[in-house]
């Protein structure tokens, strides 16, 4: 919190669940809200044109783990994890009560992310080994454009090597770590990348698939530190700026190989003695050992003067995982909301997001405005005083970071293609669910009033329904890789 002893929230649109009943669901608490246009910020409301255009570009670094879920932090309510830092970077920055993730798995979530397209219209809308194109231009490269220095540490899941989707192809100066989502399973692997070469590390893997999953015999090198290092020696090299970094860390995803083994963390840390079953102690291990890489890298940016040089994101690609012998339910790390991973209800497509920057966003400001990744190139683009390219289904935020009011009306949208083809909208307080596509009736909830989808309200309002049915329909373009059966809901909504 701030120092103050107050949480602010922003103006956006309206959320029943307040700051201090996510981290205490239990406690009914009513929070006093502060009007934006009262923050000391020196991003305003009424900043003008040409002040916000002299600023100095800043810095931006992108942290995205890897299906943590909603209720996994402790400034999102959870009690057992211990995330000091990320909780601090919460207490000194903006946090956002409605932010989304571009889909409910890996590689669709991270296109949407890069190239501000959602999946009604992203080349990537699904799980697979389908790399970028030449003309699916991404936040990388208008950003080198706009004369950033530019870098992927992490993991990528949008191209191999010698592929068009590469990240040296996609506007990133230098890569490290992960390429294929499947390799990114495995935490002891037998070698990273760095840009098109080879790492070799020295972990054995005897089941080691052509992509580099599978579950290691010998264990020396773990992954994550790796990365988590690469990203500190990058800020030193890229200090002068201005830089973009996305960095991409794997945890807490599963080794799916490993089966119930599958929370893979050299040790269980401050979790030892507790008396929890091991992948739950793997997954907390896994959380925390994160926070405290994330801790150091606000340690470098102090050291080097870039604290308020530099805006940080921070969120996931996905809701809360059921893999690796982990047990979602143990730590509620859905927090308030239904579903997970693979689900399009909120728990499997509302994320965590924090934002940061010293001096120009407000210290513990609430934001309950809505926004998704497809909006972050559009974002990126304005706060580095770039062009984003034309057609992008997003929009900035910036607005949200003064702590401006934005649009609460706007349409989200997502597909997924796994377990029968299903598909959500939301437009202000309202969401629509088709579990499948071609069978199931769409499912309709109000967001304001249940937050954990829990009452069905399609029959009390089928004009909403059919409005946003509709709206699935016309969110939707073809693609020759995507088969969507949405003839099916036409034929449907022409009877």
């Amino acid at each position: 919190m701030p120092a103050d002893g107050k949480t602010h929230e922003v103006q956006g649109t309206p959320c029943y669940h307040t700051f201090m009943m996510l981290r205490n669901p239990h406690q009914n608490i009513v929070i006093r809200v502060l009007i934006a246009a009262a923050l000391m910020l020196p991003w305003t409301a009424g900043a003008s044109d040409t002040q916000a255009a002299t600023d100095e570009k800043p810095n931006i670094i992108f942290i995205l783990a890897d299906d943590l879920g909603y209720g996994d932090l402790g400034s999102y309510g959870q009690q057992r994890i211990r995330t000091p830092h990320l909780d601090k970077m919460a207490a000194q920055g903006m946090r956002f009560t409605q932010a989304y993730a571009g889909s409910t798995v890996c590689a669709p979530s991270r296109c949407v992310l890069m190239t501000g397209l959602h999946t009604g219209h992203a080349y990537i809308r699904g799980n697979g080994r389908l790399p970028l194109r030449p003309e699916d231009q991404t936040v990388a490269q208008v950003l080198k454009d706009a004369g950033y220095q530019t870098a992927l540490i992490g993991k990528w899941g949008l191209g191999d090597a010698g592929t068009t989707g590469h990240p040296n192809q996609k506007g990133f100066d230098y890569f490290f770590g992960y390429l294929d989502q499947g390799h990114a399973h495995n935490y002891y692997p037998t070698h990273l990348w760095r840009d098109e070469e080879r790492v070799p590390l020295a972990n054995s893997v005897p089941n080691e698939d052509a992509h580099g999953a599978g579950v290691a015999n010998v264990k020396s090198q773990y992954s994550h530190d790796l990365i988590a290092q690469e990203a500190l020696d990058y800020i030193d090299r890229a200090k002068d700026g201005p830089f973009f970094l996305y960095l991409a860390f794997t945890i807490p995803h599963a080794n799916n190989e490993a089966r119930n083994r599958g929370m893979e963390v050299p040790d269980y840390g401050p979790y030892a003695a507790e008396r929890w079953p091991d992948p739950q102690k793997g997954l907390a291990a896994m959380i925390t050992r994160m926070d405290g890489d994330i801790g150091r890298l606000f340690e470098k940016l102090r050291e080097h003067g870039l604290d308020e040089k530099t805006i940080v994101f921070f969120s996931s690609d996905n809701g809360p995982h059921a893999e690796g012998g982990n047990d979602p339910k143990f730590f509620n790390s859905s927090g308030p909301l239904r579903g997970l991973k693979r689900d399009l209800y909120e728990g499997g497509i509302r994320v965590p997001m924090i934002v940061r920057r010293p001096g120009h966003i407000e210290p513990g400001a609430i934001n309950h405005t809505p926004w998704a990744f497809w909006d972050f190139l559009p974002t990126a683009a304005e706060l580095a005083g770039a062009e984003s390219p034309q057609g992008l289904d997003g929009v900035s935020i910036v607005p949200a970071l003064r702590g401006q009011a934005m649009d609460d009306e706007r349409l989200f949208f997502w597909e997924f293609f796994e377990r029968g083809s299903s598909v959500a909208v939301r437009r202000g307080k309202w969401k629509a669910v088709r579990k499948n596509y071609i069978g199931a009736k769409t499912e309709l909830y109000d967001l304001m009033e249940d937050i954990g989808e829990k009452r069905d309200l399609a029959r009390q309002f089928p004009h909403i329904v059919r409005e946003l049915e509709h709206a699935m329909i016309q969110s939707h373009t073809d693609s020759e890789h995507f088969r969507f059966p949405r003839q099916r809901l036409e034929d449907l909504l022409r009877e």
